[in-house]
């Protein structure tokens, strides 16, 4: 445990509990603080613990307690999470920053011990396994050693950070999801800490991945950062932020028969995106938040990021004990966790009919959602399982094609299938979503058992992929006599891992890969994210729905149907309708009594850290720095701390666009996870270093290598850039050459002929993933400003993170209103940082087009809080926390 989050600087006190005293810092003690939503109390204990003087623990309190009670945006604060919490997609380009500041550390003639972790981190490996082999008994087996296989590199190098930074604990591959796991093994509620005396505090956490916020279902106060972020909070950096307004959800009645977490998660992200709470907290209340489990709930709080809110509360209370004590937690540390919540006031007896300020009030009956599914590249575009056919036919339509125009036939096992657009290429269960609820799980098995004993059969062109979040999952399905119908439905265990969510379905089936160009193709997964191009660049579009409708809907073999009439399939008996097989929730009830129970929990713990065969053959000593393998492809030393420069002030002269993009670029267009296209210049990288097409792996897996990452910029093959004169992928105009070529090629053009680069952008520039390659990779190809009409929360700190500067259209201007193409040349004012914040806050910018004509406006300058100044004006956030880390 860190001593960050034990001192207390102001409003100490203590309490008692099982005979012992224990101090903390009291938020009551603050006029106010009784009618603050309970996550600003999470942040105002955090300031007082951590204020060093009187007067600085006053000025946060009243910074705190002013924006709460007037509900409204509030001044600059500092957060200093208790922990971070990491997967490895964005991990390991964490530690291996880590690694270079050592290095950098080091030339600068300094102790490269002195860089380390000052709080708790948990890197759990859960992004790296992909459902090659799915179907068959030795699915689970043969993909870890395939990931192994392919990962050694980076697995070697996160086993060596375990071993030479403090405060770092490594979950190793093939154990689960990293939210999940966090739900059940290190989600506390509140922390006691302290050498002597002991100290209580709010557990809280940032995290490398957008949906950190699952923690939030069990009172834990947790948001996703970017990468570059989370590596200066890990380094003891507070997080600077803006008080947020909070928008109170009152919940009322309770779910209907046959409506799943999954459907509330996805109405939640269609109103609360309707409402507009980016920016914002949400907080849930009223007497429906006690029907809902504490499995639930996380549900819900996983899909925050897809409504744009920086996390969605629930405060902690019975169900969320219950959750404790299930998991693991032992009874004396869940009544001290019960005696601090009331001694902060915000216990369930405390909270009930407090007159509690919401920035505003957002009404949801529970007893109104039905069952959902969202799509096809949205999550929060939510649709009624009768309105299916009709979304997917008009997205079909949109896309230039008509039902039944194309009929191509598949041959799989010497028999022919006739198939046309709709077809299903993906069907998985997948993500901590859904995976963190058994009760979910559990329908989703008894789909397949009812399927079985009705005489449903497979369909063979359907990629079938079951990715349970831990094994504790798979040991409820097994208990529950479960696992056997859903392998005889295709739905065998291929590994504990995000897989399908994260875009590592692997191929589609050759034969439907070959009709891909022809037919619209479609998937349904039970995740979070259905961005176009995520799930796989065969698949059209993409579904997102609970468990049981994702193995009925494999039974379909498309999404071109209405099942609220249509029959499923034909069974042995005749036509099988979803009502068939759909569980009754009573059956659900019984099954998660009967098995589900704390030894399960145990058992499924006891190795948590030990890692597979793989794992433990992997052989790496502490040492002080990393010894870089130059003929590495995984792992190489990056650039940043040599690179970057300082100045206060900012300005471009002669600048190109890049890129001039639409709405909604997300950072999967950015900076794609996925598979690296063989005719791109990551996959030309790769073969000049030896690398044969089928060992490139993913974008995400190589995330420790610059090289590959900023060939990998922008490169996701459904990125529409207006500039690439309508090819569609990784391509731009190439100002010199006077032809479309690709975004890298140009990129290093114009670095040959020294001229900076920007990048035009629609509405909610950079929102999906938290990923800090979409801001890191841009600034080694040269980006130095990004020009948006908005921008999602994490991206905009990501780029200030990296020394890009955000620049905001002014409210109803755009590039196309100002008639801006990306063909001009762009010139930049001078803003200055020396104070802070920018000095002027709206930047002058003037567009020379081709025709000589000039187009002058004003951008905002995104960069909000003086710390993020500093942050800008010393070249980034590394450098800063490298100078002070080294003073």
């Amino acid at each position: 445990m860190s001593k960050e989050g034990m001192r207390i600087g102001c409003a100490r006190n203590e309490f008692s509990c099982g005979g012992e005293s224990i101090a903390y810092a009291r938020v009551l003690d603050i006029p106010g603080a009784d009618r603050l939503p309970v996550c600003l109390r999470v942040l105002l204990e955090n300031v007082l613990r951590r204020a060093t003087s009187e007067q600085q623990a006053q000025a946060a309190a009243r910074c705190i307690v002013d924006a709460g009670l007037a509900g409204e945006a509030g001044g600059e604060i500092e957060f200093m999470p208790a922990r971070v919490l990491f997967q490895d997609f964005t991990g390991v380009p964490v530690f291996v920053d880590f690694a270079a500041m050592r290095d950098a550390a080091s030339d600068k003639g300094g102790d490269p011990n002195r860089i380390n972790p000052q709080i708790p981190c948990t890197l759990v490996v859960d992004h790296s396994v992909a459902a090659d082999v799915v179907s068959c008994s030795r699915a689970a087996l043969e993909n870890a050693r395939i990931e192994a296989e392919r990962n050694a590199e980076r697995f070697s190098f996160l086993k060596w950070s375990a071993k030479s930074f403090d405060n770092v604990q490594i979950v190793p591959p093939g154990v689960g999801i990293c939210h999940q796991l966090n739900i059940e093994r290190f989600c506390q509620v509140a922390i006691t800490g302290g050498d002597q005396a002991p100290v209580m505090y709010f557990d809280s956490l940032v995290g490398t991945d957008s949906h950190t916020t699952t923690a939030n279902g069990m009172g834990v106060l947790g948001w996703g950062v970017g990468g570059i972020e989370a590596e200066a909070a890990a380094l003891g950096q507070p997080i600077t932020m803006l008080v947020p307004p909070v928008v109170g959800v009152h919940l009322t009645g309770s779910l209907s028969a046959g409506v799943t977490a999954m459907d509330l998660a996805l109405t939640f992200a269609e109103r609360l995106r309707s409402v507009g709470v980016v920016g914002k907290l949400v907080e849930c209340f009223g007497e429906g938040v006690s029907t809902l489990t504490a499995t639930q709930r996380a549900t819900v709080a996983n899909m925050t990021p897809e409504y744009g809110c920086t996390s969605t509360f629930f405060p902690a209370d019975d169900k969320t004990f219950a959750q404790l004590e299930l998991s693991g937690t032992d009874k004396a540390s869940i009544e001290r966790v019960q005696a601090f919540l009331r001694a902060q006031g915000v216990d369930t007896e405390s909270l009930d009919g407090a007159d509690i300020v919401y920035s505003q009030v957002v009404d949801i009956d529970l007893s109104s959602i039905e069952p959902s599914l969202a799509g096809p590249s949205r999550p929060h575009n939510r649709v009624a399982v009768s309105g299916l056919r009709q979304r997917f036919r008009d997205s079909l339509a949109q896309h230039g094609r008509a039902p039944q125009d194309t009929v191509k036939t598949v041959s799989f096992d010497g028999e022919d299938f006739a198939l046309t657009h709709g077809a299903l290429g993906i069907a998985a269960v997948t993500s901590c979503t859904t995976a963190t609820d058994p009760a979910m799980m559990i329908a989703a098995g008894l789909v397949a058992k009812k399927a079985l004993e009705l005489g449903c059969a497979p369909l063979p062109w359907v990629k079938k992929v079951l990715a349970p979040g831990s094994h504790s999952t798979t040991e409820i399905l097994s208990r529950a006599g479960l696992v056997e119908p859903l392998e005889q439905m295709g739905f065998s265990v291929c590994g504990w891992g995000c897989m399908s969510c994260i875009g590592n379905s692997g191929p589609l089936f050759e034969p439907m890969h070959a009709v891909a160009d022809e037919l619209e193709l479609t998937s349904i997964l039970s995740g979070n994210r259905n961005f176009d191009g995520r799930i796989s660049p065969d698949v059209a579009q993409n579904y997102l729905a609970a468990p049981a409708f994702v193995v009925a809907y494999s039974l379909a073999g498309t999404l071109d149907i209405d099942l609220s009439n249509d029959p499923v399939c034909t069974g042995s008996a005749g036509p099988v309708y979803l009502a068939d097989l759909l569980p009754q929730d009573e059956e659900v009830e019984a099954l998660l009594h009967e098995v589900v129970s704390s030894d399960l929990f145990a058992e499924t713990g006891k190795t948590l850290f030990d890692g597979d065969e793989h794992w433990r053959s992997l052989t790496v000593n502490a040492t002080s720095t990393f010894e870089w393998d130059g003929g590495s492809t995984y792992v190489r030393r990056p650039p940043y701390f040599e690179d970057a420069v300082a100045s206060d002030v900012f300005e471009l002269s002669g600048a190109r666009a890049l890129a001039n993009l639409g709405d909604f670029v997300t950072t999967d267009h950015l900076s794609p996870a996925g598979a690296i296209a063989p005719d791109s210049p990551a996959a030309r990288y790769l073969r000049e270093h030896g690398i044969e097409e089928s060992e490139f792996n993913t974008y995400g897996s190589r995330r420790g290598n610059h090289e590959v990452m900023m060939r990998g910029c922008l490169a996701n093959v459904k990125l529409v850039n207006k500039l690439a004169e309508a090819k569609v992928g990784g391509y731009t105009w190439d100002h010199w050459g006077a032809c479309v070529s690709t975004i890298f090629d140009v990129s290093q053009r114009a670095a040959v002929e020294n001229t900076p680069l920007v990048i035009l952008a629609g509405k909610m520039y950079g929102s999906g993933s938290s990923r800090d390659w979409a801001a890191k990779a841009p600034q080694l190809l040269g980006v130095r400003a990004v020009i948006a009409q908005s921008f999602e929360r994490i991206h905009r700190s990501n780029l200030v993170g990296m020394g890009i500067l955000p620049l905001q259209f002014k409210e109803g201007e755009s590039a196309d209103s100002l008639g801006l193409d990306g063909h001009e040349v762009f010139d930049i004012a001078p803003v200055d940082f020396s104070q802070g914040l920018p000095s002027p806050s709206y930047a002058r910018i003037t567009a020379l087009r081709q025709d000589g004509s000039t187009v002058e406006f004003e951008a905002e300058v995104r960069v909000d809080t003086p710390t993020e100044g500093a942050y800008f004006s010393a070249g980034g956030i590394l450098p800063f926390v490298l100078d002070t880390l080294m003073a």
